[in-house]
């Protein structure tokens, strides 16, 4: 009976212990918003939004690595408590889960390869286009709504798609601006940077429907991140490269939702 009783109170603080643990799920191939670093941790823009909220809730964070078509499930099923990871809040993924309020405003852009002829959005509805875009993404959702005329590639990894871009076997690659900008940075002999943006869009943490209290208390931590120089703080940290680019195409910065 004693056995018993002691196997009881350590499930019991076992439960305790993951409900006060606020599991975030992210797909930590996203520099510098979600990345794995030289240590092996997951860290980022993303990350430190996590912590702040975390510690905000007095809760201890475990960031989950998940791969980002997979991560509205694991939301879905509570396998996580929130999602951030560059999520675009968009209407169809508003159907099967909640949004706190936007933190990154940032639009849809193109990485060209060297040779190809497209110089515009319009030049990419021209037929016969090769388009590459990633799996499950804003970038692949535009690209089939808007560029029916196009020969569409649907690839699960950035670096999949980025290297056919490098290797002009195709077009161009329609992704958000901040990774456009990286890869061409990256591959600036092979590729071009259009980045005036296709489409503008939102990025938001993603939960769980119904859990308003959960949203309100997000949306706080948000508010207040904004408000006391803290986002400004992780831009000069992790994307003054990229600050700058931006400033010197006349385009506003990401933090600036306005």
């Amino acid at each position: 009976m004693k056995h018993f009783a002691f196997l009881l109170a350590l499930l019991s603080l076992c439960a305790c212990t993951r409900s006060n643990k606020l599991i975030i799920g992210t797909d930590a191939t996203y520099p510098p918003f979600e990345f794995v670093d030289e240590t092996g941790q997951i860290t980022g823009v993303d990350v430190a939004v996590g912590r702040e909220i975390g510690k905000a809730l007095g809760r201890e964070v475990e960031f989950r690595n998940i791969n980002f078509d997979g991560l509205i499930t694991a939301l879905r099923t509570g396998s996580i408590d929130l999602v951030i990871s560059a999520m675009t809040a968009t209407p169809e993924r508003r159907k099967a889960i909640d949004f706190s309020e936007p933190y990154v405003k940032t639009g849809l852009a193109v990485l060209a390869a060297k040779g190809s002829p497209i110089q515009s959005a319009a030049d990419l509805k021209t037929p016969g286009r090769k388009i590459v875009v990633r799996l499950g993404t804003t970038g692949e959702s535009w690209a089939r709504a808007n560029l029916k005329e196009a020969k569409i590639i649907s690839l699960d990894a950035d670096v999949s798609c980025v290297m056919e871009v490098v290797n002009s076997n195709v077009d161009a690659w329609i992704y958000d601006q901040l990774s456009i900008m990286n890869y061409h940075t990256k591959y600036a002999e092979k590729t071009r940077a259009l980045l005036a943006p296709l489409h503008e869009e939102v990025w938001a943490v993603g939960l769980k429907q119904g859990h308003d209290d959960l949203k309100t208390q997000v949306n706080t931590v948000l508010s207040r991140m904004r408000t006391d120089g803290t986002f400004s703080q992780l831009a000069e940290r992790y994307m003054a490269k990229e600050k700058a680019m931006m400033t010197a195409q006349g385009l506003p910065f990401v933090f600036e939702l306005k």
